[in-house]
């Protein structure tokens, strides 16, 4: 597991970085990867195809190129700085942390409705909820609150 003021500090950089950058987005994407994955527990899904600490789907990753980042010159030129490609985006999903943050937040870009304030949990759970996990995932609002507690927020410095 990764430590959660070390992968907190590893987004807000990327996301700076990038210029994607917003509180809500942090919590959120902390959010996510405490649900998914203990925040970084589980590098690929016990049985499923999904992979990373965020645990996409690869029909989520290929959809998200073909349908929405092929439009985003912008994005694709952040994207491009992963030397991600064919042959090894599989590999990137699971070892390349900084990718996975990027491609996440860019997954959650594409939804049509505003980030949930950064200090409201349970609204950033519901959108977790209905735009990551969607109505057919078997993760509740609840769960995802509950595991943002467990594994997002830290009780020590170090």
């Amino acid at each position: 597991m990764i430590h959660p003021d070390h992968l907190r500090e590893l987004i807000e950089e990327v996301l700076k970085q990038h210029g994607l950058y917003s509180k809500a987005a942090v919590e959120l994407l902390m959010l996510t990867a405490a649900q998914e994955s203990h925040c970084g527990r589980y590098l690929r899904q016990i049985k499923g195809p999904a992979l990373g600490i965020f645990q996409m789907e690869p029909a989520t990753y290929h959809d998200l190129w073909k349908n929405y980042i092929i439009y985003k010159d912008s994005i694709i030129e952040e994207l491009r700085k992963y030397n991600v490609n064919e042959v090894n985006w599989r590999a990137t999903m699971m070892g390349n942390i900084p990718f996975q943050i990027l491609i996440a937040r860019v997954n959650y870009l594409r939804m049509p409705e505003l980030l949930p304030d950064h200090n409201d949990l349970r609204g950033l759970a519901r959108y977790y909820k209905k735009y990551w996990n969607t109505y057919l995932g078997a993760a509740t609002i609840d769960e995802a609150m509950n595991n943002y507690y467990l594994y997002a927020v830290s009780n020590s410095k170090y």
